[in-house]
Parts: structure tokens; C-alpha cells; sequence
């Protein structure tokens, strides 16, 4: 059996300011792109045609910047909110350039808001600036989550 940790961060581990660099990145293929488009009904041509994207000014067939979000945030969840919590939204999703085929993402996340729940005591609001660089350190996306964050010592807070 495979042994499985995993960080669990509460509010009071995540400080203003605060970065976390996530520990493993993806590369991109243009199979990925492909499927997340079909599946979720992305039909625009410059997704599934070079030519196309080309005539649009592209090297070639960009990855769905949706795709590029999903792969990106995904990253940040073990660092950042594989302890519950609810999810409360993204703000100044910013698309800053291109993603292709054969790209490798990595992402960084600073913490830059956080309150106590005024609701909901023994939770903590928190807003992390996740970004999202290719292969060659170039900032590709950037946006803002916020998550509810569990309280260690919800008494204490």
C-alpha cells in the first residue's frame, strides 16, 4: 500500500504575504487540448485548426486558456486548499500570453488576503495570487482564489 501524506494547511500556517511554490509542474499536449475541448464544448477553430490559428497571427494551435486555468490551479490544491473548505471564487483571471503544445507550466501561489469568517467561526478567508510561467519563466496566467480555510485551534484565533 502506497503511503499518502498530505499537508492539510490551516489558516494559521498561511500568513500574509506568504508563498508557496508547487512542487510539480505539467507539460502540455495538444491530446489535452483536444479532449477538454470536445468535452466541454469548446468549438472555437483556432482550438482545431493551425491553419486558422495561424491566419490569426499564433506559431500554431494555442491550448485552451480555460484548459491552462484548470491545469494551473490544479496544482496549487495540495498546497493550498486540499483541507476543505469552500471555494469562494477567482478574481483578475488575466490570460498574459499563449500556451502551445509541449509548454511545461509551474505555478507559485502568495497569500495576499486573510480574515476570520465572520460568519462561520473557526474559519478563515483567504486569498492566494497563483501564477502560472512556462518553460522559459514567461508569466502565462495569473488570477486570484479565495477559499474558506479551517481553523487548527478555531478557540484560539
Amino acid at each position: 500500500m502506497q503511503d499518502t501524506k498530505s499537508v492539510l494547511n490551516a489558516y494559521e500556517d498561511m500568513p500574509l504575504g506568504k508563498i508557496f511554490h508547487h512542487h510539480w509542474g505539467r507539460t502540455l499536449h495538444g491530446s489535452d487540448n483536444v479532449i477538454f475541448c470536445s468535452e466541454t464544448g469548446q468549438y472555437n477553430p483556432i482550438y482545431f485548426n493551425a491553419e486558422y490559428a495561424r491566419s490569426l497571427g499564433y506559431d500554431d494551435i494555442p491550448i485552451h486558456p480555460l484548459f491552462v486555468f484548470n491545469v494551473v490551479g490544479g496544482m496549487t490544491v495540495e498546497d493550498l486548499s486540499e483541507g476543505g473548505g469552500l471555494f469562494l471564487g477567482i478574481d483578475r483571471l488575466n490570460n498574459l500570453k499563449a500556451v502551445h503544445a509541449g509548454d511545461t507550466l509551474t505555478s507559485s501561489s502568495e497569500i495576499v488576503a486573510r480574515r476570520l469568517s465572520k460568519s462561520r467561526p473557526g474559519w478563515g478567508i483567504i486569498t492566494w495570487r497563483t501564477r502560472g510561467l512556462n518553460q522559459r519563466d514567461e508569466l502565462v496566467i495569473e488570477f486570484d482564489k479565495t477559499n474558506m480555510v479551517r481553523c487548527r485551534d478555531a478557540e484560539n484565533v
